[in-house]
C-alpha cells in the first residue's frame, strides 16, 4: 500500500506536450517517518504509521510513543498486507509514486459556516412567479403533516457546511519533483492552503 501524508500548496496549470492546458494541484508530500509498525501479533492487525512534519512541543503520552523514532506533529495509520520492508525510523518520501500513477487524497474540505438549502445541496428554490417574491431561496416542504407528523432525520435542509472529511479518487499523477518533495496532481483537492492531505495509492481503479 503506498502511502504519504503533506500539504496542499494550491493549484496551478501545466502545457502537455501536445500544448493542452492541464489544471493541476501541488502537493508538498513528506518527507515522512515511520513511527510506528503494527502487526496481528500485538494489535490484530497490519498497519503502517507515518508521522508528517517536526513537532516542537510534544506532551509526555506522544514523546512515549515516538521516542524510537522521531516527535512529529501528524500522526496517520495505512493498513497494508505486507509488512517486510517496513522499518521503524524508516523515511517515506514522494519518489514512492510514479507518474501516472492514480491516488486517493483525503483532507478536510474548506468550512462554508451556517449555508441554504441552495447553496449546500443546490436546490432550484421556489417558483419566481405567482406572487411568490420571497420563495426564490427556499427549501419548500420537508415533510407531511400528519403523518408522519414530523422530518426525517437525515433530511436535506439549511446547515453548516464544509469542514468535513472528504476523499477525491482517482486522481492522476502528472509530475513528481523528488527534491523539492513536490507532488502535482490533475484537478481539485479538498481543503485549504497548507491543510493536512493524505495521499494513497487508488483502491478503485478507473
Amino acid at each position: 500500500m503506498k502511502g504519504i501524508l503533506g500539504k496542499k500548496k494550491g493549484m496551478t496549470r501545466i502545457f502537455t506536450e501536445d500544448g493542452i492546458v492541464q489544471p493541476v494541484s501541488v502537493i508538498e508530500a513528506g518527507p515522512c517517518v515511520i513511527t510506528q509498525v503494527k502487526t496481528h501479533q500485538t494489535n490484530g492487525y497490519q498497519a503502517i504509521q507515518l508521522g508528517y512534519q517536526d513537532a516542537r512541543n510534544l506532551n509526555k503520552p506522544m514523546s512515549g510513543h515516538l521516542r524510537k523514532s522521531a516527535p512529529m506533529k501528524h500522526l496517520r495509520e495505512f493498513r497494508t498486507d505486507d509488512l517486510a520492508e517496513a522499518q521503524l525510523g524508516q523515511k517515506i518520501n514522494v519518489d514512492i509514486f510514479q507518474p501516472g500513477d492514480l491516488v486517493d487524497i483525503t483532507g478536510i474540505s474548506k468550512g462554508k459556516g451556517f449555508a441554504g438549502g441552495v447553496k449546500r445541496y443546490n436546490f432550484s428554490g421556489g417558483p419566481k412567479t405567482h406572487g411568490q417574491s420571497d420563495r426564490w431561496r427556499a427549501p419548500g416542504s420537508v415533510g407531511a403533516g400528519t403523518t408522519p407528523g414530523r422530518t426525517f432525520k437525515g433530511t436535506k435542509m439549511a446547515g453548516h457546511m464544509g469542514s468535513r472529511k472528504t476523499t477525491v479518487t482517482n486522481l492522476r499523477v502528472v509530475h513528481i519533483d523528488a527534491e523539492r518533495n513536490l507532488l502535482l496532481v490533475k484537478g481539485a483537492i479538498p481543503g485549504g492552503s497548507n491543510s493536512v492531505l493524505i495521499i494513497k495509492q487508488s483502491k478503485k481503479r478507473i
